[in-house]
């Protein structure tokens, strides 16, 4: 995976895996990472997969509809992917996955998937990504849903699927609410990092 790593030599409290939204790149991210965390280790990351020339984390059959099979394989890759970049580069940090709408969605799926990859998630406008499936104990876990009122890809009933999904499974999870759609605002951003301050 095309990958872009800052801060590798921090020994941090916590690492930063960054995952960017549909048709963006590995860079994206990055100013999001230094204000959340200036000092923290990076791994940001590019998603594998093309649509209409678009970078994402997995395949998807039509708006709102994901190829399930791509999702779950791709998910895999990343948590294979994350795991083994953490023990390359000796990172003893908590890791935390900082992901927006397609990025958000493939950080769900992991957790869906392992407990063991993220520790904590930061997820702004994410998706339920898979229904039927068992989730693993997430106790400990903390999530930080970033959510607009209104938005087309994930509506209220969406976000609050999946609050319960994964306060079910354990995780202890705070949303925070604005009226933007599937905006990412200022607001959104400074009760992030208000959340990341206090982890």
């Amino acid at each position: 995976m095309q990958y872009v790593l800052k801060n590798e030599g921090n020994q941090q409290s916590k690492v930063l895996v960054m995952l960017h939204g549909t048709g963006g790149d590995e860079y994206d991210m990055l100013p999001l990472a230094t204000m959340l965390d200036a000092a923290a280790p990076v791994i940001s990351v590019k998603g594998n997969v093309l649509e209409n020339g678009m970078p994402r984390f997995f395949r998807r059959l039509a708006v709102g509809q994901f190829d399930e099979e791509d999702l779950v394989a791709r998910t895999h890759e990343l948590n294979a992917f994350v795991t083994a970049m953490v023990q390359k580069q000796s990172l003893e940090g908590e890791v935390i996955a900082v992901g927006y709408s397609n990025g958000a969605n493939i950080a769900v799926s992991s957790l869906f998937h392992s407990a063991d990859t993220f520790d904590h998630a930061i997820l702004f406008h994410p998706m339920v990504p898979l229904r039927g499936i068992e989730l693993p104990d997430l106790s400990g876990k903390h999530i930080f849903i970033g959510a607009g009122h209104g938005d087309p890809y994930a509506s209220d009933a969406e976000i609050n699927e999946l609050e319960a999904l994964l306060t079910e499974a354990g995780a202890t999870v705070e949303i925070f609410w604005h009226n933007k759609g599937h905006s990412l605002t200022q607001e959104e951003l400074a009760a992030a990092v208000q959340w990341y301050e206090n982890l």
